[in-house]
């Protein structure tokens, strides 16, 4: 009986980890980012306005082909160079790297420097719309 009491404890304490799917919250500023498709972060990039699309690729990814209108702040810089290139805390920010690792870890800090508005849409490599390759 007391293996039973304890194997249930664990699962419900797992249980209760979990977010809902797409879903990040920094608990210690009570602010979270959302994971978004391709599809959506398309959709927001045709009908709004005051954006900002950040890649967070290296300077030699970025170079090889980028989503239009990207601005480029490598994952490695965020924290250095995002107070000067997003000044507004409240702006809508869409993340995005190659794969979604370097995004997700990207939104998270942004999150942690008080960004409000951080909409993570993964990687380039599930982009199936217009790309830029100079």
């Amino acid at each position: 009986m007391k293996k039973h009491t304890i194997a249930l404890l664990i699962i419900l304490v797992l249980l209760a980890g979990c977010g809902q799917e797409g879903d990040s919250t920094d608990v210690k500023n009570d602010i979270s980012y959302m994971s978004i498709s391709a599809e959506e972060a398309k959709t927001i990039m045709d009908t709004v306005d005051d954006y900002h699309l950040v890649d967070v690729r290296t300077q030699e990814e970025f170079d090889s082909g980028y989503i239009p209108g990207a601005l480029l702040i490598p994952h490695t810089s965020i924290q250095e160079m995002a107070p000067d290139l997003l000044p507004d805390l409240n702006q809508k920010i869409l993340v995005y790297c190659r794969s979604g690792s370097r995004s997700k870890a990207a939104s998270k800090a942004l999150v942690n420097m008080g960004y409000t508005d951080v909409l993570d849409m993964g990687g380039i490599n599930d982009w199936d719309y217009d790309i830029v390759k100079d």
